[in-house]
């Protein structure tokens, strides 16, 4: 018997478990062989925190200083960098502001990325404070913390039923059952399908596969301080990785809950829009794969109790922001659970909890 059982092993529910972990008892049941197996372990893994909806935005904000500063840091410079052909301008103008970025010269942006062909674009700005993160350590730390007081994480244990009982719920998993008097829900694209095992009409939410290819580095290059580099729209983006070059389509098709894969021509078709703003052509690709960002039909994270059954509690569409957000939405998820007044302003809690998403 814990005091509360988190579904699902990602980022939002080792982060929502450790915050939670601090004042009940918690166990994290998670489907796969490990942790952070499906979305988590498929990160672009970029803080950025103007990036997303006002209410993520906010979120970003109130998270920064603990990917600063929390067990020594979690962030390192990258920088990032919108490019866009003169036809794009007026998107170029909205991403400017949107993202609160400084435009720069052309000769600017070619210093920064060299394989930058200069003839395919027009417009380029630059924002020094985009971070890497170190999503494995971030993960880890939050694991180290829910054991540290007594929580456990136990792996393989999928969800094949859930029982409301006089007080709280069953949860059986790998076989086992687990009991407690509280709920979370972080199963990312599952999510809609855990609360109606559950009894709880869903909410809406909807996976949407994001593809990435790993290329070498164009013309063996050093890359380690190029920004990441985005067309106009978030068209397509490349980032830097481990001596190897990342790049997305940034594809938001929507699919079943799965183990995703990259579509072939989906992947073609965003390495063409990067061909189109760089000299050298991709030749080979290292590796290919593909995650699920899962949304709510507005786009905003939904954090806490489910309005017709408040020990029923959404940890759900994260939507490609779970790191960036992690720290800011699990403490407010455990406020709420806790029934303490959020550090966050109520009009931003408002425009996050599952409550909206009821007609």
């Amino acid at each position: 018997m814990s005091d509360i059982v988190v579904i699902g092993g990602g980022i939002a529910g080792l982060s929502a478990a450790a915050q939670l972990s601090e004042h009940f008892s918690v166990t994290v049941l998670e489907r796969e062989q490990a942790t952070g197996y499906h979305a988590s372990g498929r990160s672009a893994a970029m803080f950025e925190q103007n990036y997303g909806l006002p209410s993520t935005v906010a979120l970003n904000k109130a998270s920064a200083q603990y990917h600063r500063e929390a067990n020594g840091g979690y962030l390192s410079p990258r920088g990032l960098m919108i490019i866009a052909a003169r036809e794009d301008a007026e998107a170029f103008d909205d991403d400017v502001v949107t993202m609160g970025i400084e435009r720069i010269s052309k000769d600017r942006a070619v210093e920064l990325v060299p394989i930058l062909d200069p003839a395919k674009f027009t417009f380029a700005g630059y924002h020094e404070a985009g971070y890497d993160i170190d999503t494995d350590r971030l993960m880890q730390d939050f694991i180290r913390q829910i054991r540290s007081n007594g929580g456990a994480i136990v792996t393989k244990a999928e969800v094949t039923a859930i029982t409301r009982q006089t007080d709280g719920w069953q949860v059986v998993a790998g076989g086992q059952a687990y009991n407690a008097a509280k709920l979370v829900n972080a199963a990312g694209a599952w999510a809609d399908a855990v609360a109606q095992a559950a009894g709880i009409a869903p909410i809406g939410i909807t996976p949407r596969r994001r593809s990435m290819a790993r290329i070498p580095a164009p013309e063996d290059r050093d890359l380690r301080h190029w920004p990441m580099f985005f067309g106009v729209g978030e068209s397509w983006y490349a980032k830097p990785d481990a001596g190897a070059l990342l790049v997305s389509p940034a594809d938001e098709d929507v699919v079943a809950p799965q183990d995703a894969w990259a579509d072939d021509m989906v992947l073609a078709e965003g390495l063409a829009r990067y061909e189109g703003m760089v000299r050298t052509p991709v030749t080979r690709l290292l590796a290919s794969w593909a995650g699920l960002r899962s949304f709510a039909p507005d786009k905003a994270l939904v954090l806490g109790p489910d309005p017709d059954e408040p020990d029923f509690i959404w940890c759900a569409g994260q939507g490609g922001y779970g790191f960036q957000t992690a720290p800011a939405a699990s403490q407010l998820l455990a406020d709420l659970v806790r029934g303490v007044t959020p550090a966050l302003p109520e009009d931003l809690v408002a425009q996050l909890l599952p409550d909206r998403l009821r007609t």
